[in-house]
C-alpha cells in the first residue's frame, strides 16, 4: 500500500527536492493580492537581534530578512461611523495573520487585521454598535452572547490587545454589569469592560499552526539563530554543564542559564493588579 501525504487546506507542499523541501509545508496566498503595499503606511524599524547597549537580553535572535513594518490600526475609533470598503487583502511579514486594506468614505485608507471571510469589495463599519456581521468593529456590551470575536481592547482606547494572532478567536459570553465575560483562545475566561471595543470575527490565516517549517534556513531567514542545550554547555555557561558523556542534571530541579527555576514554574506575580478579573484561570 502506497502512504500518501495529507494535504492540510491552506497550506501548499513543493515537490521533494531535497530533504528540506519533502517536509516542509508553506502557506497557500493564493487568495491574497500580490501586489505592493501603501507606501504611506509603511515604516522601517532597525533589527536590535536581542541586543540592548551591546549585550544579548534576548537570546536566539539575530539576522533575517529586511522587511517594512505595516501600521496597523488596532483602534478604527478615529472614524467612528463612517463605513470602509475593503480594497486589498495582503501578507504581512511582520506578523502572522493577513492585513485588509480598507478605504473609507472621506478618502482616507489604512491597514487592519483581516478577519477569517472578508473578501475584497465588502463593506465594514466601527461605530458604537453595528450588524453583526464579520469585520464590524462595536462595544463589548453591544454584542450578544455566543458570538465569535478578537482584536480585544483591554483598557478603552487603547485599541486591540487580545486576540491578534492568526485564527484567534474568543467569545463573548454573559454580561455582569459594566463587565462582560469573555472566554479567550487559551479557555480562559476574563472580565473585561462593555465600553471596551472588538471585532467580529476570527483572525484570518487559520491554517498557519498546520505549517512545517522544513529545513534550518528557513528559521534563519525569520531572524532565529540555534538553540545549545544546557547540558551540552561547560558548567561556567550553564547550570545543567559539564560531566563526562551525557551526564544528567544533577540538581533538585532544572534551572534557567541564570539559576532561577525552569520547565513549570509559574512567574506570574500573585498580587497582580489583573487578578481579580480574571473568573476562570487557563489550564
Amino acid at each position: 500500500m502506497v502512504k500518501t501525504k495529507k494535504i492540510n487546506k491552506g497550506v501548499k507542499n513543493k515537490k521533494p527536492t531535497s530533504s528540506g523541501q519533502r517536509f516542509a509545508q508553506y502557506e497557500d496566498r493564493s487568495s491574497l493580492n500580490k501586489i505592493k503595499p501603501k507606501k504611506s503606511l509603511l515604516t522601517f524599524q532597525k533589527n536590535k537581534a536581542g541586543r540592548g547597549y551591546g549585550k544579548i537580553s534576548v537570546r536566539h535572535q539575530g539576522g533575517g530578512v529586511k522587511r517594512f513594518l505595516r501600521e496597523v490600526d488596532f483602534k478604527r475609533t478615529d472614524y467612528l461611523g463612517q463605513n470602509a470598503q475593503v480594497l486589498d487583502l495582503q501578507y504581512d511579514p511582520g506578523r502572522n495573520a493577513h492585513l485588509a486594506l480598507i478605504k473609507y468614505d472621506n478618502g482616507k485608507q489604512s491597514y487592519i487585521l483581516a478577519m477569517d471571510g472578508l473578501e475584497v469589495g465588502d463593506k465594514i463599519i466601527c461605530d458604537e454598535k453595528t450588524p453583526n456581521k464579520i469585520g464590524n468593529r462595536m462595544k463589548l456590551k453591544n454584542i450578544p452572547q455566543g458570538i465569535t470575536i478578537s482584536e480585544i481592547e483591554v483598557k478603552p482606547g487603547k485599541g486591540g490587545q487580545l486576540v491578534r494572532s492568526a485564527g484567534g478567536a474568543a467569545i463573548s459570553e454573559s454580561g455582569e454589569g459594566k463587565y462582560i465575560q469573555v472566554r479567550l483562545p487559551s479557555r480562559e475566561r476574563r472580565l473585561i469592560l462593555g465600553e471596551c471595543f472588538a471585532t467580529i470575527g476570527q483572525v484570518s490565516n487559520i491554517s498557519y499552526k498546520l505549517l512545517k517549517i522544513g529545513k534550518a534556513g528557513r528559521k534563519r531567514l525569520k531572524g532565529i539563530r540555534p538553540t545549545v542545550r544546557g547540558s551540552a554547555m561547560y558548567p561556567k555557561a550553564h547550570p545543567h554543564g559539564g560531566g563526562e558523556g551525557r551526564s544528567p542534571i544533577g540538581l533538585k530541579y532544572p534551572k534557567t542559564p541564570w539559576g532561577k527555576p525552569a520547565f513549570g514554574v509559574k512567574t506570574r506575580k500573585k498580587k497582580k493588579y489583573s487578578n481579580k478579573m480574571i473568573v476562570k484561570r487557563r489550564k
